[in-house]
């Protein structure tokens, strides 16, 4: 019998139409009279803008209108927001900078829109865009998350003095102060949880459709969270009233998080829509996405983990920086505050602890929740702690965790996250353990370190064989990639196209589960279809056969080309 209820594998129905090529994204959404939109961008982090000039711009070809940051404002188009206030421990509110959906005044980083170019085709959009005449008066810099409350540094937003947006706290100082002091053993760490830029599959689009006889807005777009963005559309944005404002999401494309806001774009377009009488369509490009997709994480956290004599944790002290960019986006506030900080303690038993969180302005792009939103970077923290104190007490770090693993339910948890049950060390020493080959693991990374050698031995065979011209002369025996990896599970790729787990779609023929007892290879289905940065090719003597990278084969194919007297070596070779 299989599992029923709770736990149940739950059909997914939406496979067929990704298998056989019939999804439907924002960006295949076709209507009469549509044009294309192409956004003028700030090349500066930080800058004044003096003037505008789009009259060249608006006198090319196939261009209906430029519009501007002041044209918005004078319609009434609100403000960005955070959507979650956050109180300093002072009491006193967090300092929100304004966020124009297109400036008017100031820029403040890289990407930061300033006008919008409507035009019968993306091409005549971008060539418009690129004669639009922005006069910037540019401005000192900050993009440091250290640097940027340093005395002296850049003002970000005249809201924020010292571009402080809050200093929050969670705990019990003096109680994790105590802990500290009378400590058998404290470690302690600086992290740093680097910031990064989401890529999905499919790149942010909205198409915005004004109908001028009903007075009523048709926004598609690659949402997360459709019914979110009609409310704060609505509600905030004074882009028209709930009743006249509907929201399509179609098929995602992926998005974890990175799409689960409401962006300038999606204001902008339905705007564009209005001022020109026509549907406006835009889509990003990947430089775009780069730029302009709220970023992740961007910590820098300073830990104290207190131990007694019996290696039991008796404090934990966090003090945090995070960076939230240049404007604090739609979740932005609660990422490092009640999705971090509440999660400090995990799975261990922590009598004490106290998280403070300072977050602050830089001329970057705004960072907002992307994959876990604060749980990843709070469990980061605790178990590279966690792993840096096992060394320094000498113990393993399977045998500190299992110490301190709660062992009564509800806990006494210092962080205010009721857990209520749970059988933390029965699944980690009898389950997880066993089937990971725990005691094995010594023996594999052996193992694993050989293979790596003989493989970087061959690949150092090539190297020399392709600087020396002993090419045509050498018989490689195929060399086929081998795993370096030290697990013994087995993984199957997948694929989403939503940031969710709702539509999970793996590959033709992929299994979805991880079972241990693999070889730790990775299978991968379909192989025709998946992009591969190794091909098999075929040596210059027509005989060998080896695997190589890209590059390398491009230089291959051309001194096959060159030896043979036909130049057909590096199209051969060229990949699919």
């Amino acid at each position: 019998m299989g599992v029923e209820g709770i736990g149940a594998r739950v059909a997914r129905k939406e496979d067929k139409r990704f298998l056989t090529g019939k999804g439907r994204y924002t960006d295949d959404m076709v209507v009469s009279g549509m044009k294309y939109a192409v956004f003028v961008r700030s090349p500066h982090a930080h800058a004044t803008i003096r003037s505008i000039d789009a009259t060249s711009a608006k006198s090319m070809a196939g261009v209906i209108d430029v519009l501007d940051g002041k044209q918005l404002l004078a319609d009434g188009i609100g403000n960005l927001i955070c959507g979650w206030m956050i109180h300093s421990k002072d009491g006193s509110p967090m300092r929100m900078g304004a966020w124009r959906p297109l400036a008017h005044e100031t820029v403040r980083y890289v990407g930061d829109a300033v006008a919008i170019v409507v035009a019968d085709s993306v091409a005549q959009a971008r060539d418009a865009a690129e004669a639009v005449v922005v006069d910037y008066e540019t401005l000192p810099v900050v993009t440091d998350t250290l640097q940027a409350l340093g005395e002296g540094e850049p003002q970000i937003h005249p809201e924020a003095p010292g571009n402080l947006i809050f200093d929050w706290e969670l705990g019990d100082a003096g109680a994790a102060d105590q802990a500290i002091a009378a400590a058998a053993h404290v470690t302690e760490l600086k992290i740093i949880n680097n910031r990064l830029s989401p890529n999905a599959m499919e790149p942010r689009a909205t198409l915005g459709i004004y109908d001028a006889g009903d007075d009523h807005f048709t926004c598609y777009t690659t949402s997360q969270n459709p019914h979110l963005a009609r409310l704060v559309m609505s509600a905030f944005y004074n882009v028209a009233p709930e009743n006249k404002l509907r929201v399509i999401a179609p098929d995602v494309g992926g998005g974890f998080g990175s799409k689960i806001f409401i962006y300038p774009e999606e204001i902008v377009c339905l705007w564009a829509s209005k001022r020109t009488g026509v549907p406006v369509k835009w889509t990003a490009d990947r430089t775009e996405a780069f730029l302009t997709d709220a970023h992740g994480r961007d910590h820098v956290s300073t830990v104290k983990m207190a131990f007694d004599s019996s290696n039991r944790i008796t404090a934990l002290k966090v003090d945090t920086i995070a960076n939230l960019g240049a404007y604090m986006s739609l979740f932005s506030s609660c990422v490092p505050t009640y999705l971090y900080a509440t999660l400090l303690s995990g799975q261990y038993a922590i009598p004490a602890i106290h998280a403070n969180v300072r977050t602050v302005y830089t001329n970057t792009a705004p960072v907002d929740a992307y994959r876990g939103a604060g749980r990843p970077e709070a469990t980061y923290l605790l178990e590279r702690t966690i792993e840096t104190a096992a060394r320094e007490l000498g113990v393993s770090p399977a045998k500190l965790r299992r110490i301190n693993f709660i062992r009564t339910f509800p806990p006494s948890d210092a962080c205010d996250h009721e857990l209520r049950c749970g059988r933390l060390r029965s699944v980690a020493q009898g389950g997880a353990m066993e089937a990971a080959d725990w005691d094995g693991f010594a023996a594999r990374k052996a193992e694993a370190e050989r293979r790596g050698n003989e493989t970087r031995h061959r690949h150092e065979l090539l190297y020399r064989s392709l600087r020396t011209g002993a090419f045509r002369r050498r018989r490689f025996a195929r060399c086929r990639r081998r795993p370096v990896g030290i697990g013994r599970g087995q993984g199957q790729r997948g694929r989403h196209h939503r940031g969710d787990d709702r539509l999970a779609q793996p590959r033709p023929g992929a299994r979805d589960d991880l079972r241990p007892g693999g070889c730790g290879a990775f299978r991968r289905a379909d192989r025709q279809r998946q992009h591969r940065p190794w091909r098999y090719g075929q040596g210059a003597d027509g005989h060998g056969n080896l695997w190589f990278p890209l590059r390398r084969r491009r230089h291959v194919g051309r001194l096959q080309g060159a030896r043979q007297g036909r130049g057909q070596g590096e199209k051969r070779l060229r990949p699919t």
